[in-house]
């Protein structure tokens, strides 16, 4: 793999989470820069992982060939802006993990067409178990593409979309749905409840099944999800009356919508920056 040197503009989670995969993966430290406001999380990446740190942005981009901007997207802006203004952009290649700012408007905030690939990570990557969409127009060299692709897959599962508008779906898919799930959960632990179990045993009952559901899907790669469904689903059985009062209930237009939504809010977030 190649050994660029890296610069994470902001020091959060998703940061964090990027730079302990590549290090567990045997990255070296000393390729790795990390710049944030504040010192409390940059001495605390340092302590984990080794890597350098500054307060200033500039100086850690200067140091580096790729630059992840992993800024809250409403200080974007600022923060690209005094990349712009301070620093030469020329030669580096950018990666953005912030929600709802696309490529176009990546580039006007940082001054010029430079090379800006779009990722979509979700809240697992913390856990190296992420899903991460991915989207670099044709002005992106192979190259890159393949250290982006190499980068983001440290933290978990990563997919390339064809166009600009689909990391909206990516958002709808996958990184908004751990709230899905975690809200199934909660509503079927509130009913395990209800039938005399305590909170604690009752969260240990649906989430070990979720868990166990979810290494299901992931081992059995060529059956289709309804074909898993079918065979824990016995005919006249308690598990068939179940799915049958979801399927009333008109469960999949349910989630339709909600994913729906997802996308139309993320299009409204992206005009509104």
């Amino acid at each position: 793999m190649q050994q660029r040197t890296i610069a994470f503009i902001g020091a959060g989670n998703m940061s964090k989470a990027i730079i302990s995969g590549l290090i567990d993966a045997g990255y070296p430290a000393r390729n790795v820069i990390a710049s944030n406001p504040s010192e409390g999380k940059l001495v605390a990446l340092h302590n984990l992982y080794g890597i350098s740190y500054t307060n200033d942005n500039v100086k850690a981009l200067n140091q580096a060939d790729t630059i992840v901007l992993a800024v809250k997207p409403q200080l974007m802006e600022a923060v690209c802006q005094d990349l712009a203004d301070r620093a030469d952009l020329s030669s580096k290649l950018f990666i953005s993990i912030a929600a709802g700012i696309d490529q176009q408007r990546l580039q006007q905030m940082l001054g010029g067409s430079y090379p800006v690939i779009r990722t979509m990570p979700n809240t697992p990557s913390s856990l190296g178990k992420g899903m991460t969409g991915l989207f670099a127009d044709q002005s992106i060299s192979e190259e890159d593409k393949t250290f982006a692709g190499y980068l983001m897959s440290r933290v978990g599962e990563i997919v390339w979309v064809n166009s600009e508008s689909q990391i909206d779906a990516v958002i709808a898919a996958a990184g908004s749905s751990p709230a899905y799930f975690f809200l199934f959960l909660e509503a079927m632990q509130t009913e395990a409840v209800q039938q005399g179990f305590d909170k604690s045993t009752a969260r240990k009952l649906v989430q070990q099944a979720m868990l166990g559901a979810a290494e299901m899907v992931c081992h059995n790669p060529d059956l289709e999800l309804g074909e898993l469904r079918a065979q824990v689903t016995s005919k006249g059985g308690t598990t068939a009356k179940a799915i049958e009062s979801f399927q009333t209930n008109d469960l999949q237009t349910i989630v339709a919508q909600a994913m729906r939504a997802a996308v139309v809010r993320a299009k409204e977030m992206s005009a509104q920056i």
